[in-house]
């Protein structure tokens, strides 16, 4: 993750469905493959920064996922690490919460970050309510000496998404009070702020706020990117998220298309 505060743009590859998502996958071969092209779309785009998540693993548990979605995600990341080497920068969320997989596949495979939905408190959403598992997280964190604590260890951050899409918090915390707990009680290297749903665009307004309440700490819009609001957000944010979009007519179903990455990379 960049130490700079220039902003930069984050892709997302959406895996297709992992073998033995609920509503069926075409192998893991196919999983690769898509993912290997994705990975090389961005890179030729200009994107050097990335998010792998298994997307298409509907519906998610609230918890914990199976032991193979951590191996074939490792998997995945590890053939994109090995093929990109460092043109392409790795983040890894396991859907919907599973942080500690998370990070197990971050450390194998040589990822920068993990991506935590709901770090902090407690969120309602359609797989129920989510709980934090921070405490959790920090110390299997230590235990993987991943906190770049020893000399020569690559260090794995954590960026929380706060009051994250496709939830309603538990309680009347405020936005600005929810990042604090993230950073200060969390141990956060990252904010996340995101719109309600998938490609549905954050409040501007409200990236201000936590920016100004929090200057030191990089926030990152997560959701509803487009070229036509890009030049907003460079001025909001730290980085910016990139998923819908980048897709062919914007359709996640489709492979990420190269003119939409170089189109939008061009207004940086």
């Amino acid at each position: 993750m960049h130490a700079e505060r220039e902003f930069y743009l984050i892709g997302v590859i959406h895996l297709m469905a992992l073998p033995g998502a609920p509503q069926g996958s075409l192998g893991l071969n196919a999983v690769l493959e898509r993912a290997m092209a994705d990975a090389d779309t961005l890179v030729r785009g200009g994107i050097h920064h990335c998010i792998i998540e298994n997307f298409w693993d509907s519906p998610f548990p609230a918890d914990d996922s199976l032991p193979h979605v951590a191996a074939c995600m490792t998997r995945v990341a590890g053939k994109i690490r090995d093929e990109m080497g460092d043109a392409l920068q790795l983040g890894i969320n396991v859907l919907r919460n599973d942080s500690i997989s998370a990070m197990a596949v971050a450390v194998a495979a040589g990822a920068e970050f993990i991506r935590v939905n709901v770090h902090v408190g407690s969120t309602w959403t359609d797989q129920g309510l989510i709980q934090s598992r921070a405490h959790k997280l920090m110390q299997y964190r230590r235990s993987l000496d991943a906190g770049g604590l020893s000399e020569g260890v690559r260090r794995v951050a954590i960026a929380a998404d706060v009051m994250v899409k496709h939830g309603s918090p538990a309680g009347n915390a405020s936005l600005v009070d929810v990042a604090k707990d993230a950073v200060f009680r969390g141990g956060a290297d990252s904010l996340i702020v995101t719109g309600t749903g998938t490609g549905r665009p954050a409040d501007m307004q409200q990236v201000h706020e936590l920016k100004k309440s929090l200057p030191q700490v990089p926030v990152w819009v997560g959701s509803g990117v487009n070229i036509e609001n890009i030049d907003g957000w460079k001025s909001a944010a730290d980085a910016a998220i990139v998923g819908t979009f980048l897709h062919r007519d914007s359709d996640l179903r489709a492979p990420i298309d190269v003119q939409r990455v170089k189109a939008l990379v061009g207004r940086l």
